[in-house]
This record gives structure tokens, sequence and C-alpha cells, in this order.
């Protein structure tokens, strides 16, 4: 299996193409591609599951600003938008979350890895929510999710119910996240600082060596979109 390594992007600059051609807006809308400096390949831009509102993808100074829309990123099938590239082997990937707009409740964005582009496909997804509002069985504001069959039914992982504050509150723009791949077990991390990491949890999944890691977003909503402000994203901790 092979490592990422330890390569570090710090997004100075964007190339931002479709086919044959370049556009100097930056916007990257489906199946498209962002060529980031310190990545192995450019990451792609794309919708999955359809959503009727597109999504896009657009280089800021220091990362990525996404629009998304999509039904949900939940039950047996997923609508959102994804930028991707195809990674093998072991990982360690960072980013921080600058702002998500609360479109709904469950609006969410971060790190997924995935075995393919169909809406039912195995995952992992690192996540966090726009505020500290509680959900379902989850007061904090980040959740690890997972489809562990194709087709089936998702799952999270929650912190433990108690009284008092939230275990992972989230603090705009110091919200980070990493995950982190060794062989076959997933776990994610949350920091404030980028620095200092406390772990949320982990699962097992026997998934394939060759995956498709990046950032995944949707706002769980049809009819409306969110948007997220990923920077310093980066591949290979230490």
């Amino acid at each position: 299996m092979r490592s990422a390594g330890r390569l570090r992007v710090l997004l100075p600059r964007f190339v931002v193409m479709t086919g044959a051609l370049l556009f100097l807006s930056g916007i990257v809308r489906a199946q498209s591609a962002v060529e980031l400096k310190g990545w192995s390949e450019a990451l792609q831009s794309t919708d999955v599951g359809s959503p009727v509102i597109h999504g896009s993808t657009k280089p800021t100074k220091d990362g990525l600003e996404v629009v998304a829309s999509g039904r949900d990123i939940w039950d047996t099938s997923d609508q959102f938008h994804f930028v991707y590239q195809k990674q093998t082997g072991d990982f360690d990937v960072v980013v921080r979350v600058e702002s998500l707009l609360a479109a709904h409740l469950y609006s969410r964005a971060g790190l997924m890895s995935r075995e393919s582009l169909s809406p039912d496909s195995r995952h992992v997804f690192f996540l966090v929510f726009p505020d500290n509002r509680p959900r379902h069985k989850n007061k904090s504001a980040y959740e690890f999710q997972y489809r562990a069959r194709k087709g089936g039914e998702s799952a999270a992982i929650y912190p433990p119910h108690k009284f008092g504050p939230p275990a992972f509150p989230v603090e705009f723009p110091h919200a980070w996240l990493r995950l982190k791949r060794v062989g076959n077990t997933f776990t994610g991390f949350v920091s404030t600082d980028g620095k200092t990491w406390k772990e949320y949890g982990s699962y097992s999944l026997d998934l394939p060596e060759t995956l498709l890691l990046g950032l995944a977003t949707t706002s769980e909503s049809e009819t409306a979109s969110t948007t997220a402000v990923f920077n310093d994203l980066r591949l290979g901790e230490k």
C-alpha cells in the first residue's frame, strides 16, 4: 500500500479547466478540474446524485469556495457537490472550514473518502455542521458518517450524550477537520488551530486501495444552496 507521503498544499495558485478551455473567471462547474500545487493530480469538481440546483467550485486566495445543493448525504443515496482526486493507499488529509452557510439545520461540509461517484456508493465522511444546535443524537457540531454497503443505509458515530456544553463545538473560522486512513481504519480528528488534534472517532471499512478523496458539501435542500469556504487544504500530516 503506497503512502501519501508528506506533501503540503498551500494553494498559492490555481489552473481551472473544463475540457480544453481555460476560464479566467475561476468558476469550476460539473466535471471540471482544479490543479493544486502539491497534489498528485488535478482535483475534479462534480455534482453527485443529480441535484436540481447545480453546484460549483471557485478558487480563492487560500482555498476553495464551494456552492452546493442536494437533498442529503444520508439514507441509501446521496446528493451533493464533490471536489476530489483519486488517492491510493494510506492518507492523512486536513482542511479548515472557514465558513458554512446554514441553508438547513443539516447542511454539512467536510472530508470524504468514497468508492465511486454512484449516489449509493460506500464511503466515509467526516463533517461539520453550520452551528452548535443539537441534531438528533448529536449535541456536537461534528459528525462521522459512513455507508458500509453499496445502496445500504447510512450510519454515524455520535459523541457521548451528557449534560453541559457539546464535546465538539464549532467556532468558525477555526473549524479544522482531519481524516486519516491506515489500512482499512478511518479516523476523524478535530482542531481549533490545525496543530493540536482531538480524536473524534474511527471506523473500519474494507474499501478498495484506491478511493476518491476530497471535499463534500450538501445543503440538505433541493430548493436552496449552501456555500462552504475551505482553506488550508493539505495532504500529508506528520
